[in-house]
């Protein structure tokens, strides 16, 4: 579909503030399909009636890209018109039935919205407005309806017919036809709409409810992948249970299925009862799935079974509302994963990763041209707001609100919100006036217009802190203020309301108990538990005083992350290591490493250091040498710790970024850690490598995490010494391994170093698993995203795209290749001759004729042009331009490349 303009020639925008009821209500849908990949028919009957509340007017049905062959209303002929791609109706009744008759063609869908074939088989992808392209409809999320859904097929090439709810009816039909009957027995808007028909087995599973009920859990696949859908099947009861557990949520229908795709825009999909997921986040066993990858599945699984509720029972009003179902079941999702885990240091390394996301990639987003809030303004194409911003500081929003009413508060508002809009499509300002009428005599009651403002201003706060100690008077007073930057139109923002969780430590490291200035109570820390006070700022500037102190102490501010902000506080490098010694806030300790790491890089990179410069100092490689050696932390945590901010993360603390420089200053940190540490790294690697029958459990995947550094670090300092003996058993463990982690660990460790001994290796792990979709994926995503050395990463990627396996048409093999190298390989992307641009403006306009929604993912690899130093920054601005004077450019790139330019 074309840029739709008005009459100056400017892109539409849609606005919140224009919102309006639809014109008509639509009760029941009853659609038919006879599929066919070429030519499938689709007979929709639905009932509708004019909304007494809203003006009247003509009906207006959407679609797209289908072929209309009848209208009838109740069973007669009917007058329409057609306006753009919409579908008019004149002189209607208030209650009529409408029936219309379109085909469409599935198999030339490369947009993989609507109704799409992969691989022999149909499936659907209606979310955000892909039902448009299935039949006409009043396609908008606060139109929901109850429906009934027939499919018609030949049995020998698609024995399985599957929609949303429940199965009523199945049997025969002639010539080799048959043909299934589902009824949803719940009302949901069009984008819930699921239907799948072709050649696939399941695993099935039963379970009883806690209410005595007894539902059939089914996971389809392709014949050949049953064996690996047991961690998927054992997430999805672990789902179930948990949700009826931890928020008194059952599951409501016979039966829950889930079907993988291997062609698919996006992760998973929520439909009623019907989830497509892309096989991704579905197929899993120890020989071809890592374990981040056994995560990954468990906690999608889980996103999207919460949806039945946050997302499907109650939905949203419009799609500026699409955070009330993302974010929030971001948010449960992330309870459930760290609710599985057995120990609170596998909960706080859950947390670590959380952030790590959000900071590495929402934090940009909130500084760029595409910056946005959690509940946006306006948009062309919604799609392009299926992001970060949604998702991940959404869910950020909800924990804060569970941090301000309490664990138990917070369910009990969750029930609440519940039982005021089952069935019906609300919005952001609902959910929030559940959860504060929920807990009366909250801070979230009190300060509840003020909060809301976390879901209308788009940037990322600032908390710029500062600290004094009165030795006369024992106090310690911390002085906060809070600050936002503009973002694209908004340039003054209101204080937020900003919970943050704080402790004290002494010098030595000692947690001290906390007594504010005026109360007579003191909060001491159960054992075993830190001493932490939730302090809620609400004003741009605060003041905190401690008394009852001997000696000045070193703040822990923000533990657990407690709000999405920046914390500026001049640390010194003691109280920083002290912090990072002594913490008992696990989150905390490994902010403090991050931010040792960080000023050394940001040193360097001042300095103008070379590759072979030291950048990290004595103190830094000791305090890292602790934590290796220190038996009382968890290999997980381990690991976290001792990875280096990213070059992204570096870069977003820079005005003017040089990207060469900034990789090859982490590089040089790398290479330092390296052999500063080797002999630790050998210890680290023989007492982690081995741990036995595979398991995904946080414990194992730890220990496999850290011998998978250690791995790293020996190869990398095997490559400056010229040293050949661990290569050599790098080469080996890959040869040996008998789970994919530990394959691919050794495998990334010889292609990371630039070892020789990489080529013999991704050879061997080609042919091993060249069948195997998934791995293959990562077989190309390893080699796109490797270190550049002397520009050889380019010329690899074109040769990549050659490959016989390669095709840009899968979304899953175009991010391997193109997005790897272009989103998440900085060093080897900004070159300095500018053709990593050139080569990303040609993958854009040739993904955008395939697959806009894919090619505008893409187009964000620019965002933050504008902070590049000389050359790059020129030559990005010309490639962003090159693409969006491209005349037939999709809207969903469009608006990514005109709000990247507008940007500057």
């Amino acid at each position: 579909m074309l840029l739709q303009r008005d009459a100056q020639g400017q892109p539409i925008a849609i606005r919140r503030e224009d919102y309006a009821a639809p014109a008509f209500w639509i009760d029941t849908v009853d659609l038919t399909f006879d599929l066919d990949p070429a030519k499938t028919r689709v007979l929709n009957r639905m009932q509708l009636r004019r909304n007494p509340d809203a003006p009247a007017q003509p009906l207006r049905l959407d679609g797209d890209e289908l072929n209309l062959a009848r209208v009838l209303v109740n069973g007669q002929g009917a007058s329409f018109r057609m306006e753009g791609d919409q579908l008019v109706i004149d002189g209607l009744p208030d209650a009529f039935e409408l029936e219309i008759f379109t085909t469409c063609c599935p198999i030339k869908n490369t947009k993989l919205m609507g109704l799409f074939v992969s691989e022999d088989t149909f499936f659907t992808q209606c979310e955000a407005e892909g039902f448009r392209r299935i039949t006409y409809f009043l396609d908008r999320p606060d139109v929901m309806a109850m429906y009934t859904v027939t499919l018609r097929a030949a049995k020998a090439a698609y024995p399985v017919l599957l929609s949303n709810g429940n199965l009523v009816e199945q049997g025969e039909l002639p010539e080799g036809r048959h043909f299934a009957k589902w009824v949803d027995p719940f009302k949901k808007p069009c984008y819930l709409f699921a239907l799948v028909a072709g050649k696939l087995v399941a695993r099935e599973q039963r379970i009883t409810a806690r209410n005595g009920k007894e539902h059939l859990l089914q996971v389809y696949v392709r014949a050949g992948d049953l064996d690996k859908t047991e961690h998927a099947m054992n997430s999805l009861v672990n789902s179930v249970l948990w949700d009826e557990a931890r928020f008194g949520l059952p599951l409501d229908l016979d039966r829950f299925m889930i079907v993988a795709t291997s062609d698919f825009n996006m992760g998973a999909m929520e439909n009623k009862g019907l989830n497509i997921f892309n096989t991704k986040y579905v197929l899993a066993n120890q020989a071809t799935a890592t374990d981040a990858d056994y995560s990954n599945i468990e906690s999608v699984v889980g996103h999207e079974y919460f949806h039945n509720w946050s997302g499907d029972r109650v939905t949203c009003r419009d799609w500026f509302q699409l955070s009330l179902k993302e974010g929030l079941t971001v948010f449960r999702d992330q309870e459930f994963s760290q609710d599985l885990c057995a120990d609170a240091s596998a909960r706080a390394v859950k947390r670590i990763e959380d952030v790590r996301v959000l900071r590495t990639a929402q934090f940009p987003e909130d500084a760029g041209p595409m910056a946005h809030p959690v509940r946006p303004d306006s948009y062309i194409e919604i799609s392009n707001f299926y992001t970060v911003t949604i998702y991940e500081k959404g869910a950020e929003v909800v924990r804060m609100m569970q941090t301000l009413v309490g664990r138990k508060g917070f369910e009990k508002g969750i029930t609440l919100y519940f039982e005021r809009h089952d069935g019906q499509a609300v919005t952001c300002d609902d959910f929030a006036q559940a959860i504060a009428d929920a807990n009366p005599d909250s801070e979230l009651a009190r300060l509840l217009p003020q909060f809301k403002r976390w879901y209308s201003q788009a940037g990322t706060p600032r908390l710029a802190a500062h600290g004094v100690y009165d030795a006369q008077n024992r106090s310690y007073t911390l002085s906060i203020v809070q600050s936002c930057p503009p973002t694209p139109g908004q340039a003054a923002k209101e204080p937020f309301v900003i919970p943050v969780n704080i402790g004290l430590l002494d010098a030595s490291g000692r947690e001290l108990p906390l007594q504010l200035e005026g109360e007579s109570e003191v909060t001491r820390g159960a054992p075993g538990t830190p001493c932490t006070r939730t302090v809620v700022l609400s004003r741009a500037g605060e003041q905190l005083t401690f008394v009852g102190l001997d000696a000045e102490p070193v703040p822990s501010i923000l533990r657990g992350f407690s709000a999405p902000v920046i914390l500026d506080f001049e640390y010194t490098d003691a109280q920083l290591l002290t912090l990072l010694a002594n913490d008992p806030d696990p989150f905390n300790r490994w902010e403090a490493g991050q931010r040792l790491g960080l000023r050394a890089a940001l040193q360097g990179i001042a300095a103008l250091a070379t590759d072979t410069t030291p950048v990290l100092n004595d103190a830094y490689l000791d305090a890292m040498r602790s934590v290796l050696r220190n038996p009382k932390l968890d290999a997980a945590f381990k690991e976290l710790v001792l990875t280096l901010p990213s070059e992204t993360y570096i870069s977003e603390q820079l005005d003017v970024v040089d990207p060469q420089r900034v990789h090859l200053v982490r590089e040089a940190m790398r290479a330092q850690l390296a052999t500063a540490l080797f002999q630790d790294w050998q210890q680290v690697y023989e007492e982690n490598h081995d741990t036995g029958a595979y398991t995904p459990d946080p414990t194992s995947s730890g220990r496999r995490a850290l011998a998978g550094m250690a791995l790293n670090f020996l190869c990398l300092a095997a490559r400056s010494s010229g040293d050949t003996v661990w290569p050599g058993k790098t080469l080996q463990r890959f040869k040996d391994a008998g789970n994919m982690t530990d394959r691919f660990n050794a495998l990334n460790a010889l292609v990371s170093s630039g070892h020789t001994l990489a080529a013999q290796a991704l050879a061997r792990f080609h042919a091993i698993f060249k069948d195997e979709a998934l791995v293959i994926d990562k077989w190309f995503s390893l080699q796109a995203g490797a270190p550049d050395r002397g520009g050889d990463i380019l010329p690899l990627v074109r040769q990549l795209m050659k490959h016989p396996d390669f095709s840009i048409k899968n979304p899953n093999r175009a991010r391997s290749v193109i997005f790897s190298y272009c989103s998440a390989n900085p060093g080897a992307f900004h070159r300095p001759d500018a053709a990593g641009y050139v080569y990303w403006s040609e993958r854009v306009i040739e993904l955008d004729a395939i697959n806009p929604q894919v090619a505008a993912r893409l187009a964000r690899a620019l965002d933050r042009w504008s902070k590049l130093a000389e050359p790059y920054r020129s030559a990005a601005r010309e490639a962003i331009a090159r693409v969006a004077a491209k005349p037939d450019l999709s809207k969903d790139t469009h608006e990514v490349v005109t709000r990247a330019l507008a940007g500057n």
